[in-house]
């Protein structure tokens, strides 16, 4: 810019070129554009929501089974009466999905591991662990946990017959878990590129410190998503162990409908699940989001 447009002869600051910076008309008509078509994107979205789900809602409340159905699910003073029963048996459930989580994350790292190792000597390992995978991947969980909860005990091995029914089955959960959650952390391990693992060893890195320091960081970020839902997943089958008698959130709302022959306690155990897991679901889309955001970056760049 030469001097003589600018009183003085001074030279301008770089704040005062940005205040006096106008966009142009052409600018501002493509922002009014914009505004304009998210305004009707909006209004598109609203009404369509409101016609689809207020049609669904019509053409249930005005069913000729509904009051039927109403009472029979949908009973809100029973609701409360069976809340309490049902919450402590839910609380059940979070504490065996903090024992599962811890368990299989040891026990699937230790597979993915043993599986994705290329050394002679860990054969043995690499050949169990492979065999593990396939069994426990190829058995429903229910039967994994009538298998457990009551071979197990049955075996008479001491102190193993007395075992609380809630450990067996966590035992049972985390061992068909750790087969699914191994094979997501062992894709995750062979996608992280050959180059980072030479890299790692030119820095004079062994191979343990390869592997903790940069193969598994990479690993879990890559896999991030999928061992989330698996997390959302474990919360959910932790119901299964009512099967062995225990009163967890289903075999209360069980015993509660039983009693009255009104099904509206699975209705609250129900809602108590997706208390928990519609979050996880949202953080797992988020953090989904956020890594293909990340991807798409690298790639622009």
């Amino acid at each position: 810019m030469s001097d003589d447009l600018i009183p003085g002869g001074a030279t301008p600051a770089p704040g005062d070129i940005a205040d006096a910076w106008t966009p142009s008309e052409h600018e501002l008509a493509r922002r009014a554009s914009r505004r304009s078509q998210n305004a009707r994107r909006i209004a598109v979205a609203a009404v369509s929501s409101v016609v689809v789900i207020g049609g669904l809602v019509v053409i249930v409340a005005t069913s000729r089974g509904w009051p039927v159905v109403q009472e029979t699910f949908f009973d809100v003073g029973y609701g409360r009466q069976v809340f309490p029963a049902i919450l402590k048996g839910f609380w059940l459930n979070v504490r065996l999905l903090v024992v599962c989580s811890i368990a299989i994350a040891v026990l699937s790292l230790l597979l993915a591991l043993a599986r994705t190792s290329r050394a002679a000597a860990l054969t043995p390992f690499r050949l169990l662990a492979t065999a593990y995978v396939d069994v426990f991947r190829g058995i429903p969980l229910l039967l994994v946990i009538y298998l457990v909860g009551f071979g197990i005990p049955a075996l008479q091995l001491g102190g193993v017959s007395t075992l609380d029914v809630f450990w067996l089955g966590a035992a049972a959960v985390s061992l068909s878990y750790s087969a699914y959650v191994a094979e997501v952390l062992r894709a995750g391990i062979l996608s992280v590129h050959p180059s980072q693992r030479a890299a790692a060893r030119s820095l004079g890195l062994s191979q343990p410190q390869t592997m903790r320091h940069v193969v598994l960081p990479q690993a879990i970020r890559s896999v991030a998503p999928a061992l989330l839902n698996d997390f959302v997943s474990l919360l959910k089958d932790t119901g299964l162990i009512s099967v062995l008698g225990v009163i967890d959130a289903i075999r209360a709302a069980q015993i509660a409908a039983s009693e009255s022959f009104n099904f509206t306690p699975y209705v609250v155990a129900s809602l108590l699940f997706l208390v928990v897991t519609v979050p996880l679901t949202r953080f797992t889309d988020r953090v989904l989001l956020r890594q293909l955001a990340r991807q798409n970056a690298q790639g622009a760049a």
